[in-house]
């Protein structure tokens, strides 16, 4: 991001053209008037969502606080009812005093129309751009800023709508970018332009026009050849329109309310507070009744969470795209991102032991939102599925991972989600199932780390493929972390005096921060050893062939969830 762009002339208005600025995108891969690298106006009532709501809100505060007053007014008779209003240094008993009430009145208007003409030059020096190279905006009256977002460091595009923009028709359109608060943000536009503008971003960014070129030059072996490609186009257009219908895609997932309700009330946190609950309760019983206002904020909190939540992941929908996978989500405020291939740094499967039984699963993501680390709206931009099943589970990983082999999401899903392969007993065996470490493709701690992990120890381990490093921990609560070791930043070894005379070492994956945690320990030496290597070496390869910062070079369709390619 930029805060100074040397091709804008400093003296221009905000509508005027750089002196030198880059290239308008090529015509052919944008469809909205808004992308052809000129510079433009948000939405006309963008005031009214960014300012003028605020100024609502302080008109009602003044009204009650001038509540009383109003009474005494226009109710006069009122007051023999125990009304008391103290007029004394009040300024709207000096105005009524001296009679001022035009000067009042005009001191209202002026202050009124300071604060409308500051709304409408915040919009009017508020605009943007897209170009061929990357989306810019600037903004500011006295203090002007500049920021740009290179369309090869996109990371992903959201469209938020909140209840009052949906009334009106206007969406928010933020580009995330690669770098801590490093997003550029479109708040606000029409939604139709919204949803065009976010599909040309994403087009530009994918790569389809260095294809597009690649393959015109491949092709242009002759001025016939370009002749006819050209009249191709123009008929191509001619009988399909400048841009066909796109319908919306559907959702791979669907998510019963019910079992979205009862997720969050057998959650882990329920419990704790229901514990919390029960020993203030019986502290206040026994003489300590100050307790009780303790709790009752904690209450309030998790409350509002639990609410918000479910709100927040209500009408939640996955779907793939051509230009990456779709998440919406909210009921009140519909947050619509897309997230590209290759842009996902690292995903994790969890289960609480209270969803169990139920054979409930959850996913986060690890990805570059462009956010600082105080913003804790962050956090909603991380859950790919809130709960689901296996089978919901499989769906959305071949969406957030299509270049995973068909032949190993068996394994990814049985045995890095569920555990070690079983198999029955031999005869003469006690026990029913025996585990069969031989059908188990992970490598998992050995019996001489058992004091370290006491419950899981044989579920424990690690598997590496040529395109992910698979992270299988946790016995109460499962985890299974899957590391694209294209997006890998380094892989390390730790060991402490404990982990020295068990022969065993601790395993790590640096990747992006996020709630995903690729970190394993209690495995052996010598395989955490081996393994260093092995996925430096495998790393190394598949950030030599990974192509997905250019998606539109080798992703011809849309994923197909059910075949995985």
């Amino acid at each position: 991001m930029t805060a100074f762009d040397p091709n804008v002339d400093p003296d221009a208005g905000p509508g005027a053209a750089p002196s030198a600025g880059p290239g308008a995108p090529p015509p052919a891969l944008v469809r909205s008037p808004l992308s052809d690298g000129e510079w433009h106006r948000l939405h006309p009532l963008t005031p009214l969502l960014r300012g003028g709501l605020f100024l609502l809100v302080v008109i009602g505060i003044v009204v009650a606080n001038l509540r009383d007053r109003l009474i005494a007014i226009f109710f006069p008779w009122s007051g023999e009812d125990g009304v008391d209003v103290d007029m004394q240094g009040d300024p709207v008993d000096f105005v009524i005093d001296n009679n001022l009430y035009l000067v009042a009145l005009l001191i209202v208007v002026g202050v009124l129309a300071v604060l409308v003409g500051g709304f409408y030059l915040s919009w009017r020096f508020h605009t943007f751009r897209i170009t061929d190279d990357d989306v810019e905006v600037r903004s500011g009256i006295l203090f002007r800023t500049q920021r740009r977002a290179p369309l090869d460091r996109v990371q992903g595009v959201n469209l938020t709508r909140p209840m009052i923009a949906r009334l009106l028709g206007m969406a928010k359109l933020e580009v995330i970018g690669a770098g801590a608060d490093g997003n550029v943000r479109l708040e606000y536009l029409s939604t139709e332009n919204s949803e065009a503008v976010r599909a040309d971003i994403l087009r530009l960014a994918s790569g389809q026009r260095l294809a597009e070129e690649s393959a015109r030059r491949e092709a242009a072996g002759s001025r016939v050849a370009a002749l006819g490609q050209t009249v191709s186009r123009g008929l191509t257009g001619l009988v399909e329109g400048e841009e066909a219908p796109v319908a919306e895609p559907e959702s791979v997932v669907d998510i019963p309310v019910a079992r979205l309700i009862l997720s969050h009330v057998i959650s882990p946190t329920t419990v704790m507070l229901i514990v919390g609950v029960v020993a203030v309760s019986i502290g206040a019983v026994r003489g300590t009744p100050w307790l009780l206002f303790a709790i009752v904020p904690g209450l309030i909190g998790v409350g509002a969470y639990w609410v918000r939540s479910i709100i927040r992941s209500l009408r939640y929908s996955i779907a793939p795209t051509p230009d990456g996978v779709r998440i919406t989500f909210g009921l009140l405020t519909t947050i619509t991102e897309t997230v590209p291939p290759g842009r996902i740094h690292a995903v994790e499967i969890t289960q609480p032991i209270l969803w169990r039984p139920f054979g409930w699963w959850a996913i986060r993501i690890n990805r570059l939102s462009g956010r600082n680390a105080a913003d804790t709206s962050a956090d909603q931009f991380t859950t790919a599925l809130p709960v689901g099943t296996a089978a919901d589970v499989e769906r959305v990983l071949r969406l957030l991972q299509p270049g995973v082999p068909a032949d190993e999401w068996g394994m990814i899903v049985t045995q890095g989600m569920v555990g070690p392969g079983r198999r029955p007993a031999p005869v003469g065996e006690d026990d029913a199932e025996a585990t069969d470490a031989a059908a188990d493709g992970f490598r998992t701690s050995p019996r001489r780390a058992w004091p370290l992990r006491p419950l899981s120890w044989r579920r424990n381990g690690f598997r590496v493929t040529p395109d992910l490093l698979l992270l299988r921990r946790g016995f109460i609560w499962r985890r299974l972390a899957i590391v694209p070791l294209a997006r890998l930043q380094s892989i390390g070894i730790d060991q402490g005096p404990l982990d020295r005379a068990l022969r065993v070492a601790g395993l790590r994956a640096h990747i992006v921060s996020g709630p995903v945690y690729a970190s394993l320990g209690a495995i052996d030496r010598d395989d955490a050893v081996a393994a260093f290597d092995d996925i430096a070496h495998a790393a190394v390869a598949a950030a030599g062939d990974d192509r997905s910062h250019r998606w539109a070079e080798y992703l011809e369709a849309p994923v197909d969830p059910e075949r995985g390619s």
